[in-house]
């Protein structure tokens, strides 16, 4: 299926335009005094609000020995400052009838708050209070540290399926930072110290690094004013620069395979294609990227998709499940994965062997005016079922702020993945699955232990 980011800039355009259409009123974007970015959308159709405070930064900006480290730190916000003692911050915002909880992955991190639209003055203050005063005793850092090397535990080391995709990373990416996992390796989770934590917040946590956006029942030039009066006043600091970390031509075939307690066998095949760096999409290479995308649709964008009517249905089905994606945007190199699981009787090797098969058809055939038409339509319709919401929208826009993007790049988005051609599919279904690019990583079930005992998320977690 279509990446969760692809989804947060693909699936929503249409929400935006309604929402334009609806109020009258687009999302504006403003530079505070102290190079903090401003976003504001405005939606009238209820009485609350969603504010976001958004971080350029993320797991791909940590270095070797701290990983874990960015998601360590999104803890140790809710800690404390110098006027709130730990946990003051959650037990103020849901006294206001407010819901708030933050998230990190490798471009970013992100906290958030969903209130009354009245409150929206109270939250500012508090998230402005935590960004610039953030501080804690050591022995509340070992407390939290403890939760997230349970929150790795049992999410990922007692996960089959996560530990897989935490070793294909490890294996596809040599020299880009998305080798890395968000929560970390154990073993420098370890060995984090308090002042790994502090100093990351030092380097990273700073008005030109950072965007607040707010979407809901709002006046832009009130959310402005306020803004500037809460926020802009924070001191301003240069961002650090970032060196380049390019990944290297891979060359050759790379095959890996993880044994681990599991049910059932699993494949995951990832190609290295490209990722979209512009949205004028001249490039050669961003062609390519909106054509991969439109790919992986064609594959398995819509209920009776390809890999799904060949593979896991009839007498010679294959595999019990099956998927694709391509990782369309973000600040690092990107992929095109498939994935499945083999049917009763039949081996990774047939699967995968099934898979390719299904990219070797469209190289040879190409794919129908009919599936084209009905991947654009699915994207377009798929907005009656998503519901749009005011946090959606909100998250939306901070997401595309993180990678450079204008506030209706969703739109402009669609737009391009709308005249993507039959020829364009065929083109790169030819150029971007050879051996040379791809990364298998097999999942080779073991026996559970049935007297194992299931971890149980410990006091504290944020997520």
């Amino acid at each position: 299926m279509l990446t969760g980011l692809l989804l947060a800039l693909v699936l929503g355009p249409q929400a935006n335009a309604q929402n334009a259409a609806s109020d009258g009123v687009a999302a504006e974007q403003f530079t505070l005094s102290n190079g903090m970015t401003l976003i504001v959308k405005p939606d009238r159709r209820a009485p609350t609000a969603v504010h976001m405070l958004w971080l350029r930064v993320g797991a791909m900006d940590e270095v070797d020995g701290t990983t874990g480290v960015a998601h360590v730190l999104e803890h140790m916000l809710f800690k404390g400052t110098p006027s709130l003692p730990p946990g003051e911050f959650s037990r103020r915002v849901a006294a206001l009838g407010g819901r708030e909880n933050a998230f990190t992955a490798q471009d970013y991190t992100g906290y958030f708050q969903q209130i009354p639209a009245a409150r929206l003055e109270d939250v500012m203050k508090l998230e402005a209070d935590r960004f610039a005063h953030n501080v804690w005793a050591d022995e509340e850092f070992l407390k939290e540290l403890e939760v997230v090397k349970e929150e790795r535990r049992m999410r990922t080391e007692d996960n089959p399926r996560a530990l897989l995709y935490e070793t294909m990373n490890a294996t596809a990416f040599l020299a880009s930072p998305y080798r890395r996992p968000v929560v970390g390796w154990m073993s420098d989770l370890q060995a984090m110290t308090a002042d790994d934590a502090r100093a990351f917040y030092q380097r990273w946590y700073v008005p030109a690094n950072a965007a607040v956006v707010v979407a809901g029942d709002v006046d832009v030039q009130q959310v402005r004013q306020l803004a500037e009066q809460i926020y802009g006043q924070l001191p301003a600091r240069a961002v650090p620069s970032r060196k380049p970390r390019d990944e290297p031509v891979q060359a050759g075939l790379r095959r890996i395979a993880l044994k681990a307690p599991a049910e059932q066998a699993y494949l995951l095949m990832a190609f290295k294609v490209p990722g979209l760096r512009s949205l004028a999409a001249t490039d050669p290479q961003d062609q390519d990227a909106l054509a991969l995308t439109v790919l992986a649709a064609v594959l398995d964008g819509y209920s009776g998709a390809r890999l799904g009517r060949n593979l896991t249905q009839g007498a010679q089905r294959v595999a019990d499940s099956v998927g694709a994606g391509h990782g369309l945007l973000g600040r690092g190199p990107q992929l095109f994965m498939l994935d499945g699981v083999p049917a009763q009787g039949k081996t990774l090797a047939q699967l995968e062997a099934g898979l390719r098969a299904q990219i070797a058809r469209v190289a040879r055939e190409g794919v129908s005016a009919a599936e084209l038409e009905r991947v654009k339509t699915q994207w377009i319709a798929s907005e009656v079922y998503k519901k749009d919401s005011v946090f959606y929208q909100a998250r939306e826009l901070g997401v595309g702020w993180v990678l450079g993007l204008p506030v209706d790049a969703s739109e402009q988005l669609l737009v391009q993945l709308r005249a993507v051609t039959a020829a364009q599919v065929q083109s790169v279904a030819r150029r971007y699955f050879g051996d040379d690019r791809l990364t298998v990583t097999q999942l080779l079930p073991q026996p559970m232990d049935p007297n194992r005992p299931r971890r149980r998320p410990m006091p504290g977690s944020r997520h």
